[in-house]
């Protein structure tokens, strides 16, 4: 870990479009401020960590009743070709 200090008003660059700059320091407090482009997320760590879990839960759940489903359908599915009418060699169902 990187450790630096900086006083109000200085930044720290990261990578080439990411800048944190020191807003304000009261106390125990340091309020910072976070310039990067739209692409790139910017979360606080508890919130990160809560919206990772959420995402983890919620994969599961769908993937536990995506696969219940499908397996569903291939019980109960029939072979296609049962289903369709024969087809002469000419391409035209039977009269």
């Amino acid at each position: 870990m990187l450790v630096l200090s900086r006083r109000a008003g200085e930044s720290v660059v990261i990578g080439h479009d990411v800048v944190v700059t020191v807003l304000e320091v009261r106390g125990d407090v340091v309020r910072v401020g976070i310039a990067a482009p739209r692409s790139v997320q910017v979360h606080r760590e508890e919130v990160y960590r809560e919206l990772r879990e959420e995402n983890r839960t919620a994969a599961a759940a769908t993937s536990d009743a995506a696969v219940a489903a499908i397996a569903a359908r291939l019980a109960a599915k029939t072979p296609a070709a049962a289903d369709a009418p024969a087809v002469e060699a000419g391409g035209a169902p039977p009269a």
